[in-house]
């Protein structure tokens, strides 16, 4: 069983799980100011389980997918020789499996919480299905991969609030700001394979426009990820001092992400998870602030 978390890294799934359960914070909001019943906290804490289920299960359908899809090209790269595939410590047939498994936990959660969050379920999966084959045809493959991760908040949003109005705003920013953060460092984190992806003909900001104008754009996609950001500010929260003490330093962060984008360890790995944090403490306290 150890392999198979190994390889599916289901320890990431702590990454999207604060903007997801920012999305459920938001559906919450979004009752209140539309008059409607608030619901019991052993509810919230009902769907916060079936959350934390689906994003689970739809991280290892993702992750698996990924896996099996680039797996001739991992076994090419110094950088991803080593990973389960390619190393055979994990068969494509196992890799099959655990992505149906993925699958199964994954539609079961979305039964689980209502009925949109059950017909909008196969969204996630064909975006999951589609971005691994992306980057061998445009270097636009940076904002698949922010796609993926960034259905989560409205995917948090719609197990509290099946509803689609203008109370969605909020969420709808928070979405399109993860959105752009996530692709923003996940071009800070293909410039390690820029010389990879140019002698094999794949497409990557890095490898068409070079590293240096690949992280100026990164840096411009970050900065409008910061003012979609300030826009769930404006629209939720405006007047808590502490959520904007947050938002701020949510904006030093993804600065310190651009500083720091020749540490791949440190720029993905860790300033993201604690950005990841402080967004949802930002739109918590945000929430509790609005709430009063």
């Amino acid at each position: 069983m150890k392999k198979y978390f190994s390889f599916i890294k289901i320890e990431h799934t702590a990454f999207s799980l604060p903007i997801i359960f920012s999305g459920m914070a938001l559906g919450v909001l979004a009752r209140h100011k539309n008059a409607e019943v608030l619901l019991a906290d052993s509810e919230l804490l009902r769907i916060g389980i079936y959350v934390l289920i689906a994003a689970t299960g739809a991280r290892t359908v993702g992750f698996a997918m990924n896996r099996i899809v680039d797996r001739h090209l991992d076994a090419r790269n110094p950088r991803t020789e080593k990973r389960h595939l390619p190393a055979g410590a994990v068969s494509l047939i196992e890799a099959y499996l655990v992505l149906l498994a993925g699958f199964a936990i994954y539609m079961f959660a979305a039964w689980m919480l209502n009925g949109l969050c059950l017909l909008l379920s196969p969204i996630p999966l064909l975006v999951f299905a589609v971005y691994p084959f992306l980057k061998r045809f445009t270097a636009l493959a940076h904002f698949g991969v922010g796609l993926s991760l960034a259905l989560g908040p409205l995917g948090g949003y719609f197990a509290v609030r099946p509803t689609f109005d203008a109370f969605m705003i909020p969420v709808v920013l928070l979405t399109c700001f993860t959105w752009l953060w996530v692709s923003g460092f996940d071009i800070i984190y293909s410039t390690s394979d820029e010389a990879f992806d140019k002698k094999h003909g794949l497409f990557s900001f890095p490898a068409k426009f070079g590293k240096v104008l690949a992280l100026k754009f990164s840096a411009i996609i970050h900065a409008l990820a910061f003012v979609l950001l300030c826009g769930v500010y404006c629209t939720a929260f405006m007047g808590s001092v502490v959520a904007a003490i947050l938002l701020l330093v949510s904006g030093y962060l993804l600065y310190l992400e651009q500083k720091k984008s020749d540490d791949i360890e440190m720029a993905f790995f860790k300033i993201n998870a604690i950005l990841g944090f402080i967004v949802f403490a930002f739109v918590f306290i945000g929430v509790r602030f609005s709430l009063t």
